[in-house]
């Protein structure tokens, strides 16, 4: 069960990672938003406008907590 939680950590912190990586590339939120569709398009996800953008935004409400956190 032990090994079974640190592989599900490690996938989350691989997953949060990636999104910042992306949400902090120093390219255009279009750009990068089309990047994250075409990624999840790739694994069989459809996302409308309005789903990429809460999917955007709680991404980026994780990532605001995770710092906050770490200070």
């Amino acid at each position: 069960m032990k090994a079974i939680n640190y592989l599900l950590a490690f996938v989350g912190g691989a997953a949060v990672g990636a999104a910042c990586g992306l949400l902090f590339a120093p390219e255009k939120g279009s750009d990068t938003r089309e990047k994250i569709a075409e990624a999840l398009r790739k694994r069989g996800i459809r996302l409308n406008r309005k789903e990429m953008s809460d999917l955007v935004e709680e991404i980026a409400e994780e990532l605001q907590s995770t710092k906050e956190e770490a200070e």
